[in-house]
């Protein structure tokens, strides 16, 4: 077990990282991929990285479709109790992130959310060309399924809400910036930590299928924060509902779903990398 353990410099953990007793001791060797180059222009001529993009574009269309469907389906029902409900609503979320992210995550990584990019990006986990352009993919594949869910009942779509983000009655535009912050930063932390190099190495004897915390996490921010906001988490989800929807009062509000989430992401990137991992303090960086 010694020599394979972290080299962490003396100020930041003098003591070796330890494993606790029983089979998750069990330390294997593991390879920690370089930092993404910023810019890497080859990828444009990469057939692998546009087809990465049509991935997210049409994870993040589907996404749309199921959700928002889901939500006009609860919106219109005279009682709840008819419908799937808010809970249903949740388990659409979280379900369908697990598909997508099994679906997709050997493609372009599964990311289906600009926040989760952007924490990944902060993270050095992919370059800033590929980050701009999953952001842009995710926020049309958004776009065109909210768009095909107004398609189909467009009258309910609009009197419904179409689904769209806002900070309810009752709650502040603070309340709902910080459950958007703290809603983030459970699902970008539940990503790093599913992905995380050293963990699948170590933890290689127990299956564990990344896709599943990740929905989960997805499942229970909904559960919590869908009376507060709606619940936004993914900007490209918020931007798709709002442009199909195109009211007033769901603009006013779209800034939270849009700072919130990247400043979750970007805690969550920082508590990973820095307080978890300890990344700026090993040796040989």
């Amino acid at each position: 077990m010694e020599g394979k353990e972290e080299d962490v410099r003396l100020g930041a953990n003098k003591f070796s990282e330890r494993q606790p007793l029983g089979t998750s001791a069990q330390t294997k060797d593991y390879k920690e991929a370089p930092p993404a180059p910023l810019f890497e222009p080859g990828e444009l001529h990469s057939w692998s990285f546009w087809r990465a993009g049509i991935a997210e574009f049409m994870a993040t269309f589907l996404f749309l479709y199921i959700t928002i469907l889901t939500v006009m389906g609860v919106s219109r029902s005279g009682s709840k109790c008819s419908t799937v409900g808010i809970q249903g609503i949740a388990w659409a979320f979280g379900g369908m992130i697990f598909a997508l992210v099994y679906c997709t995550a050997g493609i372009s990584g599964g990311h289906i959310n600009p926040a989760v990019t952007f924490g990944l990006f902060l993270a050095r986990k992919l370059s800033l060309t590929r980050a701009i352009f999953y952001i842009v993919m995710q926020c049309l594949g958004a776009i065109c399924g909210a768009g095909v869910v107004k398609g189909f009942q467009p009258s309910f779509y609009q009197t419904l809400g179409g689904g769209a983000n806002v900070v309810a009655h009752g709650y502040t535009k603070g309340s709902g910036l910080g459950a958007e912050i703290i809603g983030t930063f459970v699902l970008v932390y539940t990503v790093f930590s599913a992905t995380d190099a050293k963990r699948n190495a170590r933890d290689s004897h127990v299956p564990i299928l990344a896709p599943l915390p990740i929905g989960f996490a997805v499942f229970l921010v909904h559960l919590a924060t869908i009376p507060i906001t709606g619940t936004g988490i993914n900007p490209a989800r918020s931007l798709g509902a709002a442009i199909i929807y195109n009211k007033d009062h769901s603009w006013d509000d779209h800034w939270i779903f849009w700072v919130g989430p990247f400043i979750g992401a970007a805690l969550a990137a920082l508590y990973h990398q820095v307080i978890i991992r300890a990344i700026p303090f090993k040796s040989g960086h």
